[in-house]
């Protein structure tokens, strides 16, 4: 993040210093912007609940933000001479009923010819500048809680290569396609610290982001993670995404996991995620309002999964 360009305005609030989950310029003094861009392949093989997954996704950063989403363009990248246009179409569709369902304007998009087939959305949303949620605003004893489970990249995996039954998809399907504006709802009716969803870089790569940009250590328990359990058995068997071993490579520098955390699991921690959960850093005194709150919204995994620190700035802690 050093070598990005840099912009010095004062309406700025949320730029790329602590590489957070979308941007926020200032308005007027009870309007902020929130903006954010994400575009990748397909993780399923309908078209249809592809296009939902995208508009899940892209929508999350706001939402992580604290913000409200107001309006996305499509952004489609696609092989013409394989994706047929009612597939297309039904990708287009999806995500156009996700974003209904989320009470955003679709506005227009982009489309460009690509040898990969690409989709996403540029999302504006709004915020009241006084009322942000950062990755940096966590504080030592804050409760961390995480609202869907991890591992749902090792599935996908497994499923794509046939080392699994399109069955094991169902539930990682089900969290992937289930939005999280009620889990922002929610988090900001409880009042947070923090927040940041958890995607690419995984639950470990995302909350060393949010343990560096707080100034923090982390703490996690490992056995209270919320983990899709085939996961688990399909490390054994192999099964592991290059994605997650880049993260692995990226991050490891900044976990300490103690002797007894299995290997299987380290796996699962490390595992990119595509429309995961919020990781929020809550007041202890909150952590069981917010997570009866989450759940009975409709996030039954959500559970406290450790605790912010003092002590080793950016680093976490991984116990059994």
């Amino acid at each position: 993040m050093d070598r990005l360009p840099r912009f010095d305005d004062p309406r700025l609030i949320v730029g790329t210093d602590t590489g957070d989950d979308a941007g926020v310029l200032r308005l007027s003094d009870d309007l902020a912007l929130v903006q954010t861009v994400d575009v990748f392949t397909p993780v399923v093989d309908d078209p249809y609940v592809f296009g939902q997954i995208v508009a899940a996704n892209c929508l999350s950063d706001v939402w992580a933000m604290g913000g409200e989403v107001l309006t996305a363009l499509n952004l489609f990248g696609y092989p013409q001479w394989k994706l047929s246009n009612d597939d297309a179409a039904l990708i287009l569709k999806g995500c156009a009923e996700k974003l209904k369902e989320a009470g955003a304007v679709l506005c227009g998009g982009h489309t460009w010819v690509d040898n990969e087939l690409k989709a996403g959305l540029a999302v504006t949303g709004t915020v009241h500048p006084g009322r942000i949620v950062t990755n940096a605003g966590a504080r030592p004893g804050d409760a961390l809680v995480l609202t869907k489970p991890v591992g749902g990249g090792i599935i996908t995996l497994a499923v794509a290569k046939g080392k699994a039954g399109p069955e094991t998809m169902e539930p990682v399907i089900q969290s992937m396609v289930a939005l999280n504006q009620k889990a922002s709802q929610i988090m900001r009716d409880v009042g947070v610290r923090a927040a940041t969803d958890i995607t690419g870089f995984s639950l470990l790569g995302h909350g060393a982001i949010l343990a560096l940009a707080s100034g923090v250590g982390l703490e996690i328990v490992a056995s209270h993670v919320p983990v899709f359990e085939t996961a688990l058995d399909l490390v054994d068997n192999g099964i592991f995404l290059p994605m997650g071993q880049s993260n692995e490579s990226s991050f490891q520098a900044q976990v300490d996991f103690d002797p007894e955390i299995p290997q299987r699991m380290i796996k699962v921690l490390f595992d990119p995620q595509t429309s995961g959960g919020l990781l929020i850093s809550v007041e202890e005194r909150k952590k069981e309002m917010l997570v009866d709150r989450l759940r009975e919204a409709g996030a039954p995994a959500a559970r406290p999964i450790g605790t912010v620190t003092e002590h080793g700035k950016g680093r976490i802690r991984v116990r059994q």
